[in-house]
């Protein structure tokens, strides 16, 4: 098996503080039960790993994020009568492979609700996708079909990878390459440029909103981002699900709606890049990806690193500072 990093280790640790605070929140003004699967013995699992400081520091962001939350959905903390129970879940990281970004779901089957946050420990990316010879990133992020020239494009590339893998017996080291920014990620990232704006132009108002779609999720959400001095939540309401009242009980502040984009403004590298195109849609969308390797060691495929630069102005967000 596997080493599991630090990184995933405190991610499912806060995932675990989150859910353990929507307990120990509602559970003397409602029903709750959580759902004891696998996902949610592994987070526990990694919050009883970590340091008695890492755990203070989870809780304590925990607190004040659950803290907002149960203010924007009064769902959470409202039932209908005492069948009404809420669900709490850790999500399968295999979800994320379908579209589904959010990590813990607070359900009430009763009231056909749910929702979702997904929580983010020191990190702001929102996807870690993948290019290859293999992989259709238009079948796979847009559902339409990359075109036959780009492949033509990134077969050469790729097949110089993978043969200097197996020549080497997989030791070959991506520092052994030379300049590989210029002769590996700048050739690639001009193909995966010229696609993304082609497949634009041959489906107009469809690759803009799907694009968001793949990388935003499926579903309505909240984040949940825990930083070093402070938790910023942010709401992606893009299907109206979010910020629902119950009965007569608003909630404390309003969730806008936010808007798909329609269009494909402009691909360009950001700040004269060797590794990191900015793709501007219209809506007030920006996305960066920035292209590494994953690994020391070359392989035939290359990663992206994918953030949202900028969202529109109607994203509801709020920062939290912590003591």
């Amino acid at each position: 098996m596997a080493k599991e990093s630090s990184q995933t280790i405190n991610g499912k640790a806060f995932e675990y503080a989150l859910l353990n605070e929507f307990f120990f929140r509602l559970n003397s003004i409602t029903n709750v039960s959580i759902v004891q699967n696998q996902p949610f013995k592994n987070a526990l699992r990694c919050f009883d790993i970590v340091s008695e400081k890492e755990k203070d520091a989870f809780r304590l962001n925990a607190n004040f994020a659950v803290n907002l939350l149960i203010g924007l959905e009064p769902r959470l903390s409202n039932h209908l009568n005492i069948e009404d129970t809420l669900e709490l879940e850790i999500v399968s990281d295999s979800r994320g492979q379908e579209g589904d970004v959010r990590d813990v779901l607070a359900i009430r089957s009763l009231q056909k609700w749910e929702i979702g946050i997904s929580a983010k420990n020191n990190h702001r990316a929102i996807k870690h996708s993948r290019l290859s010879n293999d992989i259709d990133f238009g079948v796979k992020w847009l559902s339409i079909p990359c075109s036959d020239n780009y492949f033509q494009t990134i077969k050469p590339i790729f097949d110089n990878l993978r043969e200097i893998k197996t020549q080497s017996n997989s030791t070959h080291k991506w520092s052994e390459l030379g300049d590989y920014h210029s002769s590996i990620y700048v050739p690639v990232l001009d193909a995966f440029r010229a696609e993304l704006l082609q497949l634009d132009r041959s489906n107009p108002g469809i690759v803009a909103a799907n694009l968001v779609r793949y990388l935003i999720g499926h579903q309505d959400f909240y984040k949940v981002i825990k930083g070093r001095n402070e938790v910023e939540v942010q709401a992606y309401n893009l299907h109206g699900s979010l910020n629902l009242p119950f009965k007569d009980i608003k909630p404390i502040a309003k969730v806008e709606r936010l808007k798909f984009p329609s269009r494909l403004i402009e691909v360009a590298y950001l700040n004269n890049s060797k590794t990191t195109l900015m793709v501007t849609l219209d809506e007030g969308w920006q996305i960066t990806f920035r292209i590494h390797n994953a690994s020391s060691r070359v392989e035939p495929s290359l990663k992206f690193d994918i953030n949202l630069l900028s969202s529109p102005r109607s994203l509801f967000v709020n920062k939290l500072f912590l003591a």
